[in-house]
């Protein structure tokens, strides 16, 4: 069983760049193991035995470094590689099963002449401890957790030359790649059977399908509409971009924007409409997808049947003489989009048969992900709005992307419009709640408990219905939404993450001088980088300073610090303010209309009465207002990480009037593990215990047994 060994000093090796050394983050960690290792060593003389390592250890860090993988050790013939370690961007496991796929292709063309080499494959998505400053390829003990140990496991069931799954990184790469079952598979190791999947290959992007009505998008949907209605009238090309956060309704909108927009003033609109998968495989592959379904084939068409159609669609748009050739070099991209000059060649003719479709009727070139496309596809898209604007056609350009990448596009002054996409307010995340709850055969009242968590984003809403239990309490963060926070934390620098893990393990109001005092910084070092938190929409200011505006970026920052590091800072906290310790020093509690309750270890921020009036009305209930959970047990060195921290199932029951014991002195139904607290302005103690008591169960507070208690000072 592998073992993560710690090399070497960590002190010597945590630069002062970096104020938070260790993360709790989840990664996909992949193992890749030689089939047949001995017999084939005990054949060959020792040199060839040193040839044959160096090309099989250069072919698999090869590839793992191209998919921005980090080697961390070297078992024998066995390779384990980290991905997410660093950073995530949301496909780690998509990129270490793309890796695990062409270890194999590298290996058969660097393997020596007379020699196969095979190779077995597992992929494995977890938790782990990893030391940032450490993780580098070769430092081995960089990440310590039970995956690692799993995709070991897991290799043993791949087949030679193949590749298989855990559950996780399956539910990751739904879609993206093609899977079979291999069914439950018994691990030594593990007390259950985990489900097992092999990989056979990439997927090719499948259109996404929409259900239901467009929710809360009408101003912008008009906006791109109006851009587009306008590049058509004024013969002027025009450029749209749809920015927003993932899971914003990106490509939602656009899907609306070609059902809207397929006529203007009497003329029908031509959409040729494509997507970028992440780290796609050919460069201008999108624009083979395009040409495809321009033809209207199929992707089992074989090369004659979609030249065939392609002739015939550009029958009338080009000249005889020319269509012939021109079909002949579409079809031929189409069939081998990674051949260079087959992709080249494909992209110029495509080109001109846009420019002669403009000619004749109005064109929308849609890009859906272009933040994700490579220079080449760039450069198309360039050219041919370049051309279109000399030739005065009625084209538009419509893409979609992140806010945080910037298409330079020289010479549109005035011909670009940039149509944002903000999170979705309370009355339409509340509308599309109870939409996806009623598609799922679930009471629309839930929509009052998810509210909270969603934040406006409409990926966040899917995903939370999705992981609903039984009972109607979602089953933590779903994984979705997991991976989206990730990613968006891991934009960030060193400096500004540790701050915002500072106010996510504070769970209150944080000022600048508290953050520097727990990052043992100089005076004045945290309030700059609290103010670009703010501007990032991470933070919000409050009266006490500043505090985490979403809870599930909270959970998820305070989720990823160590425990001895949370217990740190906690002491650190007390340290710095005299006398009792403050409630809104308590990690977990944020005092007002900020405090969060618990659902099934998921932290929700009470709804404000603007909220509560908005979900009352759309769910045609009343919504209860949720338990203030004051959680003041923070998992020191012996404790463990309950989200947000100390929270579970098990209620403890108070003790009869007038009896001592840890439970004297509560309130009816306030769990021993949590200090009660009055809500500002209730007046009476009893009152939060009535509202308390009045909740349903699930909203509660909840304590694991066995939960410290911290007894207020």
């Amino acid at each position: 069983m592998p073992m993560a060994t710690i090399v070497g000093s960590r002190e010597a090796a945590t630069a002062a760049r970096w104020p938070v050394p260790e993360e709790r983050r989840t990664v996909t960690v992949l193992f890749a193991d030689l089939v047949g290792s001995t017999g084939l060593v005990e054949q060959l003389d020792p040199e060839d035995v040193r040839d044959l390592q160096r090309a099989y250890f250069g072919a698999v860090t090869g590839v793992l470094r191209r998919w921005n993988g980090v080697v961390e050790k070297y078992i024998g013939d066995a390779v384990m590689a980290l991905f997410g370690a660093h950073g995530s961007d949301g496909f780690d496991a998509y990129r270490a099963v793309r890796a695990g796929l062409e270890i194999q292709d590298a290996l058969d063309r660097r393997a020596p002449a007379g020699t196969r080499l095979r190779v077995r494959v597992g992929v494995a998505t977890g938790e782990v401890l990893v030391d940032l400053a450490a993780t580098r390829d070769g430092a081995h003990g960089t990440a310590s957790g039970a995956v690692i140990t799993t995709a070991a496991r897991l290799q043993e069931y791949a087949p030679p030359g193949g590749v298989v799954v855990c559950a996780a990184t399956h539910r990751a790469t739904a879609g993206l790649v093609e899977q079979r079952p291999l069914g439950a598979m018994t691990v030594a190791g593990k007390a259950l059977p985990l489900d097992v999947w092999r990989v056979t290959g990439p997927a090719r992007p499948a259109p996404a399908c929409h259900h239901g009505p467009l929710i809360g998008r009408r101003r912008e949907l008009a906006t791109a509409g109006d851009e587009i209605t306008r590049a058509f009238r004024d013969r002027q090309p025009r450029w749209i971009s749809l920015i927003g956060p993932a899971g914003s309704g990106r490509t939602r909108l656009l899907h609306e924007l070609t059902r809207t927009m397929s006529t203007v003033d009497g003329r029908p609109v031509h959409w040729c409409v494509t997507h970028c998968p992440p780290y796609p495989q050919e460069e201008l592959a999108p624009l083979a997808d395009m040409v495809r379904a321009f033809a209207g084939a199929r992707d089992a068409d074989p090369t004659g049947t979609v030249r065939r159609r392609l002739a015939a669609a550009l029958d009338g748009l080009l000249p005889p003489a020319r269509r012939d050739t021109a079909a002949h070099a579409l079809a031929d991209f189409v069939a081998t989009p990674q051949d260079t000059g087959a992709a080249s060649r494909g992209a110029e003719v495509w080109r001109e048969v846009l420019l002669a479709l403009a000619a004749g009727q109005p064109v929308v070139v849609a890009v859906d992900d272009l933040d994700r496309a490579t220079p080449a596809l760039s450069r198309f898209l360039h050219r041919l709005f370049a051309a279109a604007s000399e030739r005065r056609l009625p084209l538009a350009v419509v893409a979609t992307h992140g806010p945080g990448w910037a298409d330079l596009l020289p010479g549109a002054a005035g011909r670009r419009r940039r149509v944002p996409l903000a999170a979705l307010g309370a009355v339409d995340t509340g509308r599309l709640l109870r939409h996806l709850l009623d598609r799922a055969g679930r009471p629309a009242a839930l929509a009052a408990e998810l509210l909270p968590l969603v934040g406006g984003n409409p990926a966040a809403a899917r995903a939370y219905v999705r992981a609903l239990g039984e009972d109607g309490v979602p089953a933590g963060v779903p994984d979705a939404v997991r991976r989206m926070v990730d990613a968006r934390l891991d934009r960030l620098d060193g400096d500004q993450r540790a701050v915002l893990m500072v106010g996510a393990a504070r769970g209150a109001d944080v000022s600048a001088g508290v953050v520097d005092r727990l990052l043992g910084w100089s005076a004045g070092r945290a309030e700059p980088v609290l103010r670009t938190l703010v501007g990032a929409g991470l933070l919000r200011r409050a009266v006490g300073g500043y505090a985490v505006a979403d809870p599930i970026v909270a959970w998820v920052a305070q989720h990823r610090l160590p425990r001895a590091l949370r217990a740190a800072f906690a002491r650190r906290a007390q340290t710095t303010v005299p006398g009792p310790v403050r409630a809104e020093m308590r990690p977990g509690v944020v005092p007002g209309a900020a405090r969060h309750t618990i659902l099934r270890g998921v932290p929700v921020v009470a709804p404000t009465a603007a909220t509560v009036s908005t979900v009352s009305t759309l769910t045609g209930g009343t919504v209860p207002r949720p338990a203030i959970a004051d959680p003041r047990a923070p998992a020191g060195a012996g404790g463990r990480l309950r989200p947000p921290l100390g929270l579970a199932s098990g209620a403890e029951p108070a003790a009869p009037k007038g009896r001592a014991g840890p439970s004297a002195g509560r309130p009816p139904g306030c769990p021993s593990g949590a200090v009660h607290e009055p809500v500002p302005g209730a007046g009476r103690t009893s009152d939060a215990a009535d509202r308390t008591a009045a909740a349903p169960a699930r909203m509660r507070p909840r304590r694991t047994a066995g939960a410290p208690a911290v007894a207020a000072a």
